[in-house]
């Protein structure tokens, strides 16, 4: 009978925790709250930080907070325009480049965006930089991160915490938490998001920088360049991504809808 409850209580609760993507509108479980989700990840960033070096560039760390902050407005700006306001106040922007020689780039939730100099070498426009940092964005606005950190959970507590409403849960989630933004050999600074939601990033990051001005066209010769350059080993910011043929395949078919969202600079 318990066990009954538990699972009955435990549908109720995923029934009740349902949320849907911006602009895509697919469901997705977050059984996190956003200030877990902050507080779990501001802990890692905030740590990362301290042993990064940002990189000594003026130029670079310049463009990298000027494309930022233009896709942050726009993104705020769509948020206020489609009756999802009360999500602003989850951000707190800033812009960093740091010396690594990495390709790589990720943003944290709460909009804690960083750069690697690596990834810069194959920047050569603030529209190419606004590929990655929209791609980058969106991954934070369709909250990815709770999405991932509940589907640890589920798996590794299962109806057992489930049942209990996700009570006292705040070690469970600080563990999964140290999984997804743990630094490590195996993960870098992140756990690789899935297939699904680098797909979903790629689309929601073409519409961020087309709102905020940028070109959505140079995607498909950036990640061409991108998947030239890896030099037979995948750069690790598109390490889970479709193959490259299907993801400019994809890129191409957004492109006429993208057209829309499209604004002057």
């Amino acid at each position: 009978m318990k066990k009954i409850t538990g699972l009955f209580v435990a549908m109720l609760l995923l029934l009740s925790s349902c949320g849907s993507v911006p602009l895509t509108g697919r469901k997705q479980v977050l059984l996190v709250s956003d200030q877990e989700v902050l507080s779990s990840s501001l802990t890692q960033y905030s740590d990362y930080m301290k042993s990064a070096a940002k990189s000594s560039s003026k130029d670079g760390a310049a463009m990298v907070t000027r494309v930022g902050k233009k896709i942050a407005a726009a993104t705020e700006q769509y948020l206020k325009n489609n009756g999802l306001e009360s999500e602003i106040k989850n951000f707190s922007w800033e812009f960093n480049l740091v010396k690594d020689p990495q390709v790589n780039a990720f943003c944290m939730p709460g909009g804690k965006i960083v750069v690697y100099e690596g990834l810069m070498q194959l920047v050569s426009s603030d529209d190419e930089l606004a590929v990655v940092i929209g791609h980058e964005v969106a991954h934070a606005v369709a909250k990815h991160s709770n999405e991932r950190m509940s589907q640890q959970l589920m798996a590794q507590y299962g109806a057992q915490i489930l049942g209990q409403a996700l009570s006292n849960k705040s070690a469970a989630v600080q563990q999964v938490g140290n999984t997804v933004y743990g630094l490590g050999a195996q993960y870098g600074v992140m756990l690789p998001f899935s297939r699904k939601h680098e797909s979903e990033a790629d689309y929601m990051g073409l519409v961020f920088m087309a709102m905020a001005g940028y070109n959505p066209e140079v995607a498909v010769t950036f990640w061409q360049k991108m998947s030239a350059g890896s030099s037979g080993s995948t750069p690790e910011f598109m390490s889970t991504h479709p193959s490259d043929a299907t993801r400019i395949n994809e890129i191409k078919q957004h492109l006429p809808e993208i057209e829309k969202y499209r604004t002057k600079k």
